[in-house]
């Protein structure tokens, strides 16, 4: 199976210092393009933090402090990185709720201004769980037929997922070879913000996911309780999401 591809697309893993989007930073990334051609280039790179990473964060990628104590910090590589992503699809394993909004907040602590909406997402994880309901180990061995013998480091796991995505392409006709299309189809929600704490609902509207005004138009929360926006900037949100809503509140201001 080849992939039918408009644009390059580049699958990639983080290996990070724990799972909270917000806080937490990238120890390493590794980043699989393929061309439309077919052709591939792959790399590695092992990132300081600027913290320290937990001991059960690196019993799960082995990373530890010394590992990356000489390595650049995300700010030095950001704009490289970006460079390497212009213009091209992002794919990976459970991207769409954890890689693209750590690696979305990464680019703007790093003052690097790309704008990650403009490219197609696949996450082949929910592609996989829409299709079995298994892990990435699981998926490797069930459409694939190996071992993922070096699972939780993200050269092993970036490989893997673009086989299994190849190998599902060949497994399920339904799935059409676009890539328009398989990230229309690995999306559960429509997200506005990367963490999905804001979706358009079934009318385009968008909406709040999260808290007490769940459900609610967020144009309408904002003119009615203006304090909300004030205790969203102040907490413990990502800052693509605060980012997001302040775009929509100086919208509305200016449609006044």
């Amino acid at each position: 199976m080849k992939l039918n591809l408009k644009n390059p697309i580049v699958f990639f893993d983080l290996e990070t210092t724990g799972t909270n989007i917000n806080s937490d930073r990238i120890v390493e990334i590794c980043y699989l393009k393929v061309f439309p051609n077919g052709n591939e280039s792959a790399k590695t790179l092992r990132i300081n933090p600027e913290m320290h990473i937990p001991a059960e964060a690196s019993a799960v990628h082995g990373i530890h402090d010394e590992d990356v104590a000489g390595c650049p910090t995300f700010k030095e590589v950001a704009r490289s990185i970006a460079a390497e992503i212009e213009g091209c699809d992002l794919a990976g394993f459970n991207s769409n709720r954890f890689d693209i909004p750590v690696l979305a907040e990464e680019f703007l602590r790093a003052g690097v201004d790309i704008d990650l909406a403009r490219h197609k997402f696949v996450d082949v994880q929910v592609i996989f769980h829409k299709m079995e309901q298994r892990t990435l180990s699981a998926a490797y061995k069930f459409y694939c037929g190996k071992n993922l013998d070096d699972a939780h480091t993200a050269e092993g796991d970036t490989r893997a997922t673009y086989e299994v995505l190849m190998a599902q392409l060949d497994r399920y006709p339904e799935l059409q070879n676009d890539i328009a299309f398989l990230s229309a189809f690995s999306s559960f929600n429509k997200n506005v913000d990367f963490a999905g704490r804001v979706i358009l609902d079934d009318n385009g509207v968008e909406v709040f996911n999260f808290g007490k005004y769940k459900g609610m138009p967020v144009a309408e929360v904002l003119r009615r309780d203006p304090g909300y926006y004030g205790w969203i900037q102040s907490s413990d949100f990502t800052l693509n999401t605060k980012a997001v809503l302040t775009r929509i509140r100086l919208r509305e201001m200016t449609e006044r």
